[in-house]
């Protein structure tokens, strides 16, 4: 970061000589309580939490912007989300503070951004925060000029001055006192940061490099150096599931057959699973693991993790047939129905952390709502059950949390599986399957008690986004459990995006729903993910509309987002001034990077409906990340996948047939019985759906069941082999 002039900040902010905005003590008026500020009207549940601030908040929008021009003053800019832990804790430390409040509001303008509705504005200024703090993470505080280049930033701050590091309040009086005193400079540092990030976020084009599959072999390498022998997972703690990296293990196992690449996924998986990291009551994955174990987890649930988690467990279970994989899969699905599923099949974004502590009304603390302690199941359970209900998850009389900086977990129980049902059925002297039954029947009774604790708080605001990656895995399970439950809730989601986050006008994708409003147009992500749901969604209910609606939605995204010129995708349309950089994503995080779905989005569509267009620009983009494969390899498994894909020859598995008929279902199940990631599914019907599919790939036209029964035809690299219209011969053909 030694381009970044950050002189002023430097010798303002970490020395203590600097002037300006006084930090002073004082209890809140009561004005200040029931006042409300500029959030009052919006929809996003994270900025509703600091509607009653006294802080003088502002949306992200020109009415702020034009505010700090007018009064000349810097913008404190602070991102956040409505389910992070850290963002609470600073709200309740800084921002309901009325001596925080009189410094911000008589020193800046202060604006509050949901990072999930807003990823465009995250994505720019927590590039600068990492660039100047190595490091980020949310609340995410930052000061800009007021035409918005940013100046100084970090992340959570404490209140007061701690262990020789200045708190929030000497922070924001000392740059109140730089923007006084030192403006020149604090602009001269801005502008030598933006062009700085500037030469950092543009994506330099491919060129003429070749994809090499040796690639695939150095991120294998890459990935086995940093996996966790002992615990499963990369790297120590904390520990993040990080779905993208599994899911390119398996597909790297069905490349090579290199056990090692299928083991490490199979035991991190089951060691997840076990851990407090999984909800062993209800189902669904918490944030990542505080430990190395995966015991103590940041307790907030998002969908994005269901979503993705979902597929890589199904696709471990098709892999090994082991019913562990295809429960966890389930009761993940179930929990995503139960609590994240709105009434017209939207699903929800994510839920809280922290919770009310049931015995103390009022007072807040993080996994409230999951922990227990030796008592609580004790007065629940009868008395056979509890010691076997405490020796299989782990429960302590004085709690089992060992590490617990914070204390909020002394003399509670994160429950976790300490033996497995066989090795407690040894100590009980019981079998496996009255053990099984008893630690069920034991469960549930905890679940039901649970249900009467005050419950997390839900963000309950749709994202096209995630939603598209939750349509994929609800698809996925239908496939592979043949529960049409599931198979209705993708339905019902990608029906209630079309009507409700689609401008009919324009054919615009929306980003967020929440309350009766749609708003935000679509960043690339958004459709990326959607567009990967309805291929999905077409693959597993045969519904042509959906595959044509995906069609539609790629030719909308190549006319927003692609670079023409260079290849790949920025994140946004680039009309939006007050988004400083147009960037590219190139990091497969949490969620995969836009660019990475969208290059194997581009790849099955080629597939689908025989567009070369499609291929080239998924080569295209491909190469514009490939030149630097070593990063590649750290940075976008997701990416890895589509190069798989592209060097791979993709079957296509073209079914002739009706799809109620008994034959087709039993086709479906010879396929979904096996990992196969690089195939693509379609059905000619002789109906409607084959008629608007030959529109796209004329060949699907000449299909046509032999003799009256569903006919397979399988082809790969334009040939195809002889049609089969038996289970068995279908197998065989897919080398199974």
């Amino acid at each position: 970061m030694n381009r970044i002039v950050c002189r002023v900040i430097l010798l303002c902010l970490f020395s203590f000589g600097c002037t300006g905005a006084t930090d002073r003590e004082g209890e809140e008026s009561q004005d200040m309580q029931t006042a409300h500020n500029h959030l009052a009207g919006e929809k996003s549940p994270y900025l509703l939490q600091h509607a009653s601030n006294p802080v003088d908040w502002y949306p992200w929008g020109e009415v702020a912007f034009e505010k700090a021009r007018r009064e000349n003053k810097p913008i404190f800019l602070s991102v956040g989300y409505s389910t992070c832990h850290w963002c609470h804790v600073m709200a309740r430390e800084s921002f309901e503070s009325a001596a925080v409040a009189e410094i911000l509001n008589a020193h800046f303008v202060s604006i509050k951004v949901d990072r999930e509705e807003r990823p465009d504005v995250d994505r720019v200024y927590m590039s600068y925060v990492q660039a100047t703090t190595g490091g980020g993470g949310w609340p995410m505080s930052v000061w800009l000029t007021p035409d918005l280049k940013p100046f100084f930033g970090g992340t959570y701050f404490p209140p007061t001055d701690n262990w020789g590091r200045p708190g929030f309040t000497t922070i924001l009086a000392r740059v109140a006192g730089a923007w006084q005193t030192d403006q020149d400079k604090v602009l001269a540092s801005a502008d030598s940061a933006l062009d700085y990030l500037r030469d950092t976020a543009a994506v330099k084009p491919g060129g003429a490099v070749e994809l090499d599959p040796a690639w695939l072999d150095e991120a294998y390498r890459l990935l086995r150096r940093s996996y966790d022998a002992e615990h499963g997972g990369f790297g120590g703690a904390p520990k993040f599931p990080r779905p993208v990296v599994p899911d390119f293990l398996l597909r790297y196992y069905a490349r090579t057959r290199e056990q090692a690449a299928r083991d490490m996924v199979l035991v991190s998986l089951r060691k997840m699973a076990q851990g407090g990291m999984y909800d062993q009551l209800g189902g669904g994955f918490h944030r990542y693991s505080v430990d190395a174990r995966w015991h103590v987890p940041h307790f907030e649930k998002m969908l994005y993790d269901q979503a993705q988690l979902v597929n890589t467990y199904l696709s471990a279970y098709q892999i090994t047939r082991d019913p562990f994989y295809a429960r966890i899969a389930r009761e993940t699905l179930d929990y995503v129905l139960r609590d994240m599923t709105g009434p017209d099949g939207q699903f929800y974004s994510a839920e809280d952390a922290d919770s009310d502590i049931p015995s103390q009304p009022g007072r807040h603390a993080e996994g409230a709502f999951y922990a227990w302690t030796q008592t609580d199941i004790d007065e629940r359970l009868p008395e056979a059950t509890r010691k076997l209900f405490a020796y299989h998850y782990g429960v302590l009389p004085d709690g089992n949390v060992q590490e617990d900086p914070h204390g909020e977990f002394a003399g509670r129980n994160v429950l976790y599986v300490a033996h497995t049902v066989e090795e407690t059925a040894g100590a009980f002297l019981l079998s496996p399957e009255k053990t099984a039954s008893l630690l069920a029947a034991a469960r549930q009774t905890l679940f039901e008690a649970r249900k009467g604790r005050p419950r997390p708080h839900r963000d309950d605001k749709t994202l096209s986004a995630w939603n598209g990656l939750m349509i994929s895995a609800f698809a996925r399970a239908y496939q592979v459990l043949g529960d049409a439950t599931y198979l209705e809730a993708a339905q019902h989601a990608a029906a209630f995006i079309r009507q409700h986050m689609v401008d009919e006008a324009t054919g615009t994708l929306q980003r967020r729903h929440r309350d009766g409003e749609t708003a935000i147009a679509g960043y690339a992500d958004d459709y990326a993910f959607l567009i990967q749901g309805l291929i999905d969604l077409y693959e597993a209910g045969f519904d042509a509309d959906h595959l044509a609606w995906a069609i539609a939605l790629q030719t909308r995204m190549d006319d927003d987002f692609r670079d023409v010129e260079q290849g790949g995708y920025f994140s946004t349309t680039g009309t939006d001034e007050s988004v400083l950089l147009r960037m590219k994503e190139d990091y497969d995080g949490a969620e995969p990077a836009a660019n990475s779905i969208a290059v194997m989005n581009l790849l099955r569509l080629a597939q689908m409906t025989d567009r070369a267009a499609y291929a080239e620009s998924a080569e295209q983009a491909l190469r514009v990340f490939a030149t630097e494969p070593q990063r590649l390899a750290q940075a976008m498994p997701a990416m890895l996948c589509a190069l798989d894909f592209q060097l791979s020859q993709p079957k296509q598995i073209l079914l002739a047939g009706t799809q109620s008929s008994q034959t087709t279902q039993a086709m479906l199940a010879a396929v979904h019985a096996h990992f196969l990631p690089n195939k693509i599914l379609m059905l000619a019907d002789g109906g409607a759906g084959q008629a608007l599919l030959e529109t796209h790939f004329a060949f699907l036209g000449t299909l046509k069941p032999v003799a009256g029964v569903t006919t397979a035809y399988v082809c790969q690299n334009q040939t195809c082999q002889l049609p089969v219209t038996e289970p068995d011969a279908l197998r065989h053909q897919l080398g199974r």
